[in-house]
């Protein structure tokens, strides 16, 4: 079986959300547009890692750049502040870079995309 890299994403319309982390590393809120989510710890969260094919993104790789291929992804359940209803939160952070990017976020209750940048 061979595995073929992530077909390259832009990010560039992606809007960047602040992520607080508990001491494990596992996402306890994030703020975005001015609302906090509070992550549903009951519920399970996805965390995976997918390659992006950086050599149709990036001219090159410098040698000791670190890892450019790596894009983190972080899936959960979280409620906004003052509400009952879940949303499911997809997060991604870019090879080499420190801020995240919310991928979507959509509403459980009504089972359709509220608001989907990917």
């Amino acid at each position: 079986m061979t595995l073929a890299p992530e077909h390259p994403h832009n990010t560039r319309h992606l809007p960047q959300v602040a992520v607080r982390f508990s001491p494990d590393g596992t996402p306890l809120a994030i703020r975005h547009n001015g609302t906090i989510w509070m992550v549903d710890p009951a519920l399970h969260t996805n965390h995976w890692y997918s390659r992006d094919a950086w050599w149709e993104t990036r001219d090159r790789a410098p040698r000791g750049t670190g890892d450019v291929v790596s894009v983190e992804h972080w899936q959960f359940q979280a409620r906004a502040a003052g509400s009952d209803d879940l949303a499911t939160v997809c997060l991604r952070r870019e090879p080499l870079s420190e801020q995240w990017l919310l991928e979507s976020l959509s509403h459980d209750t009504t089972s359709r995309v509220e608001e989907s940048w990917a």
